[in-house]
């Protein structure tokens, strides 16, 4: 399984990004997909997760309202829209695919529930 995310930058705060991880190796639409941060010198930390359909996603605290996640089955693809962005969202985004096929619930929002990770795109908010 390759995930491959892209659309990472520099914006100003206030401003919007949309990163942007497509997969191959696996069917894609079986399996939940997660995106985590981890800012330099903090630990990886969950940001949000779209369930297998698409049809729950799910959000920390820090970024509910102002983030949203979605995927495209057909493009075996997973977006990470992100608006009113502040200099604390500064990290390097992850996304990663869950390991358990058509979880049902709760929501896969640790690292160990998720098997195969991306490269990793910096997202940089300067204030």
């Amino acid at each position: 399984v390759q995930l491959q995310a892209s659309g990472g930058g520099l914006v100003q705060a206030g401003g919007s990004l949309r990163l942007s991880c497509a997969a191959s190796g696996r069917t894609f639409s079986r399996y939940g997909m997660g995106w985590f941060r981890q800012a330099p010198g903090k630990e990886r930390e969950f940001v949000a997760a779209v369930n297998w359909s698409g049809g729950l996603q799910y959000y920390a605290d820090s970024v509910k309202g102002r983030f949203t996640a979605s995927r495209d089955n057909a493009k075996n693809t997973v977006y990470l829209q992100m608006n009113s962005l502040k200099p604390e969202d500064t990290a390097v985004y992850y996304c990663a695919a869950d390991r358990v096929e058509r979880r049902v619930t709760p929501a896969a929002t640790r690292i160990y529930e998720y098997d195969y990770w991306g490269q990793g795109t910096q997202v940089t908010v300067s204030s």
